[in-house]
């Protein structure tokens, strides 16, 4: 009896070794390819390449490789869409807008010539071709990603030029194909433009609003990660309903739940972690086992086609990034980065050549030759091998750019200290402390849990560890570690303020109290405790929906805020927070303030969307009413009595706050305490330093004064 009947047939069709060999293919493929400094894009090209029909012919493109290609390839562009800055979007979407139509006009006008003139192709043959010049995919996009600069200008320019590139190139591709079914008349052009503008419309209107929907009743992380995968194939198959390509569906998709999904959130690491682990490697292999290297050893017309196409992809979309870069006057590594992600040739590349390739001309011939599928695949490797090259290069230098200004830079080491003891507010304290804390900080958050030295039960102790250890959970979603701290004290209030000065906390975020009885405080005993103890900044929080469906944040600003010690800090935590949710921030402030408000945004923060509004009598926070929906979050700069910006009428804010704002998400910030009058006074105070200077004072003696009575 033979025990061992195994005998190796090739190409391989088990899917249990095909898909082990793909896997193997990911893991292995870049720990090689680091040694040689090779990016990794390229390994998973050349992989293909090598286990495909045209190489070892280990496997076959099967219907596998179509699906998780196609899934890849939605994947790059959503991600795409998603991680983009649309603040810095919005600001750059002139310069997307000129690249893109460069990127597209250059390519196509040298490619219409050369096909005619070189290739002696006709006209029909020519325009498709040089449209398939013009397009590029977005493959060496998880190259910014891995060195964190993917919300840099000139990546934001790149991605907004790619979707304007491809939307052109897609028209042309779906007119040409039109041209062959029989719809080509007068109607055709204008019914197509129509059903997109349309869909787009569709898509823009509803998608952010069933997104916002769905995320504030479901919480559980699976639902909403299978959720925005489905919101993405129904933007990809809308789009190919009304007979454009799916790409483009899966890109607007990005955009629109980008506010939805906060860069820093669990859910985002988990998409990432999903994509780059699986259906972008996958779509990668694919594109290489397209590859047939054989073409190089193939008559002399291939290699005069191949050569051709390249060069002119090549040197169009230089000439495109080029004459973007001198018209905005930019930087020359932003014009290579800008290169580096537009060059690469691929999915719509793909669907052009294989539409050209289909048609069957009157004379039996096709409108697009072998020559031309053979140069097409043989385009799509050197533009992916030039186009990861070139973005791994311009990456590393501004990624290092980056790191060397933020060293240079004298920044206070940051702690978010978060006391837990409600296992209701754990979530929306630990999602606000990952929305404005400084991501190029490590173990920059705290989570305490404190326990009283007369409870001398287990279970307060086993509570506290479950409740930590829930907080540890979300941020290790969202790939940010947590310290754990258990603390023994006499009451709540004494084991946050020695806690936060043990772990030189720099914040504190607590939740908002629950009142217990008629005579209790609105922010209960806790509160009030820890802002006698604690001269640091403290935050108060209510949610009353997910902090990544909040549309619009509200700041009220008293006068004189801006001579405090955390004015700085405050400014920047929100404007860090309406950044990172890509919504509006809008301050409220007298004439003065405003103008301190808007000197330091504009200089340090201006890719943050703000409005100003003037609220000058304190007083008149009830105006707010007006302005704070639901899906608002409505934030008060309040102070400590003494302090320099503290007003009588914050006596009033309680009940204020209880009575006409009970339905609205808010935090009750009370800044530093601590430091000298902030630099932020030189932005735009023409009286200099010495009124400041002046307020601390007077704000010191009050304090002192306070503390003995």
């Amino acid at each position: 009896m033979n025990w061992f009947d195994f005998s190796l047939k090739l190409p391989i069709t088990d899917p249990t070794w095909i898909f082990l060999l793909v896997l193997l293919i990911i893991l292995f493929a870049p720990i090689l390819l680091n040694k040689l400094r090779i990016p990794h894009i390229i390994g998973m090209i050349l992989a293909g390449l090598v286990i495909g029909e045209h190489g070892f012919n280990i496997l076959v493109r099967d219907s596998s490789f179509e699906l998780f290609g196609k899934v890849g390839l939605y994947y790059i562009m959503f991600l795409a869409g998603l991680e983009m800055n649309m603040g810095d979007f919005k600001q750059n979407r002139g310069k997307a807008l000129v690249l893109g139509l460069l990127a597209f006009i250059v390519p196509i006008g040298i490619g219409l010539v050369t096909n005619i003139a070189l290739l002696k192709y006709g006209v029909l043959t020519s325009v498709l071709l040089a449209s398939m010049y013009a397009s590029h995919t977005l493959v060496a996009y998880p190259i910014v990603i891995r060195y964190g600069v993917s919300r840099h200008r000139s990546v934001s320019i790149a991605v907004g030029g790619t979707a304007v590139t491809d939307t052109l190139t897609l028209l042309v591709l779906a007119v040409v194909g039109g041209m062959f079914k029989g719809e080509s008349d007068g109607f055709f052009w204008v019914w197509l433009v129509i059903k997109v503008i349309f869909l787009g419309i569709l898509i823009v209107y509803l998608f952010p609003r069933i997104g916002r929907w769905f995320f504030r009743r479901y919480d559980d992380n699976v639902m909403q990660f299978i959720f925005v995968l489905a919101m993405v194939f129904l933007g990809a198959g809308l789009m190919e309903f009304v007979g454009m390509e799916g790409i483009l569906g899966a890109f607007l998709a990005g955009l629109v739940l980008n506010r939805l999904i906060p860069h820093v959130s669990p859910l985002m690491n988990h998409l990432e972690f999903v994509g780059n682990a699986l259906f972008i490697p996958y779509f990668l292999i694919g594109v290489g086992m397209l590859i047939d290297v054989h073409v190089i050893f193939g008559h002399g017309d291939a290699l005069k086609v191949a050569a051709v196409m390249i060069v002119v992809a090549l040197a169009g979309k230089w000439i495109a990034c080029w004459l973007t870069q001198k018209i905005y006057k930019m930087e020359g590594i932003e014009r290579e980065l800008m290169y580096g992600l537009s060059n690469a040739q691929a999915a719509a590349t793909l669907a052009a050549v294989l539409v050209g390739y289909n048609i069957i001309l009157p004379g039996g011939e096709r409108l697009l030759n072998d020559d031309v599928l053979n140069g097409t695949v043989l385009l799509i490797l050197v533009t992916c091998i030039v186009s990861s090259f070139i973005t791994e290069r311009a990456a590393r230098k501004i990624a290092m750019e980056e790191a060397h200004l933020e060293a240079s830079r004298s920044v206070e080491p940051e702690k978010i200290l978060i006391p837990i003891a409600n296992p209701d507010t754990i979530e929306d304290l630990i999602n606000l402390s990952l929305v404005i804390r400084d991501p190029k900080q490590r173990d920059n958050l705290l989570a305490l849990n404190v326990i009283n030295d007369d409870s001398s039960s287990e279970s307060a102790e086993l509570r506290g560890k479950r409740y930590l250890e829930k907080a540890a959970m979300i941020t290790a979603s969202a790939d940010v570690p947590l310290r754990q701290i258990t603390r023994y004290d006499l009451n709540i209030a004494s084991g946050i303020i020695h806690a936060a000065k043990e772990y030189a906390a720099t914040d504190v975020i607590i939740g908002l109290h629950r009142k217990v009885n008629i005579v209790d405080s609105f922010f209960g005993m806790l509160t009030e405790n820890l802002l006698k103890g604690l001269h640091r900044e403290v935050m108060v929080s209510k949610f009353l929906m997910p902090i990544n469906t909040i549309r619009r944040v509200i700041v009220a600003v008293p006068p004189k805020a801006e001579y405090e010690a955390g004015f700085l800090k405050w400014v920047e935590h929100f404007c860090r927070l309406g950044s990172t949710l890509g919504c509006r921030v809008h301050f409220y402030a007298n004439e003065e303030t405003t103008a301190h408000l808007q000197g330091l945004v504009k200089a340090k923060y201006g890719q943050t969307l703000t409005d100003f509004s003037r609220l000058d009598d304190w007083g008149d926070l009830l105006i707010l009413t007006g302005q704070v929906n639901f899906d608002h979050l409505l934030v008060i700069i309040s102070a400590r009595r003494g302090s320099i910006s503290y007003d009588s009428s914050f006596e009033k804010l309680p009940a204020q706050i209880s009575k006409y704002f009970a339905n609205n998400s808010l935090i009750v910030l009370y800044p530093d305490q601590l430091g000298e009058p902030q630099d932020a006074v030189s932005f735009s105070n023409p009286r200099g330093n010495n009124e400041s200077q002046h307020y601390e004072k007077v704000g010191k003696w009050f304090y002192k004064w306070f503390k003995k009575s």
